[in-house]
């Protein structure tokens, strides 16, 4: 992708997470972006293109981060489990993301709406879901491994929601210092 198409996909992102993908218009895009409506129609066919866009980059932000960096490092399970729960934290808290989860966001306002948006979306919580599996099936044996992954990433992404409603990271601390416990420390 060229330099000023991943500016206006960046810039894109940062709009569609503060204010959501509806609320997001494509003049503010526009004069986020710094172009011009010609210039913006040379990149992306429609606010939905750059849409999509927007979920591809961060997709391959977290895959870099969460996939490859976390679930894909020669670490140890417990060591993976404590990074994860680390970056769920560093990624979220920051005061720039309380806005909450990007996917989180986008899956609770497209999801019913537009099948590919709903499809990328499901991709990257699939991938996050099975890395977390092995992870959880290594660390306690493989029974349920599979439902105790998505309940880790629910819990995470439901304090995530409950933090942007809020306005207070202190919930997102709070839950991931609960499964924590659950999982490295070995507390029930």
């Amino acid at each position: 992708m060229n330099t000023k198409k991943e500016q206006i996909v960046k810039n894109t992102a940062e709009l569609i997470h503060s204010k959501g993908y509806e609320s997001t218009k494509l003049s503010e895009i526009i004069n986020a972006s710094g172009i011009g409506k010609g210039q913006f129609y040379h990149y992306f066919t429609s606010k939905r293109d750059v849409g999509l866009h927007v979920v591809d980059f961060y997709v391959n932000m977290w895959r870099d981060e969460l996939i490859y960096g976390i679930f894909n490092s020669e670490d140890s399970s417990m060591k993976k489990m404590e990074n994860m729960l680390h970056w769920a934290i560093q990624y979220h808290s920051c005061p720039s993301k309380i806005s909450g989860c990007p996917f989180g966001n986008l899956a609770l306002e497209m999801s019913e709406h537009d099948e590919e948006f709903r499809r990328k979306i499901n991709e990257l919580f699939h991938e996050w879901i099975h890395n977390l599996e092995v992870v959880i099936n290594d660390l306690q044996g493989e029974h349920k491994a599979l439902q105790k992954a998505r309940a880790v990433v629910a819990q995470i992404e439901g304090s995530i929601l409950l933090m942007k409603n809020y306005q207070d990271a202190f919930i997102l601390r709070d839950m991931i210092e609960m499964i924590r416990a659950q999982y490295i420390n070995g507390e029930t």
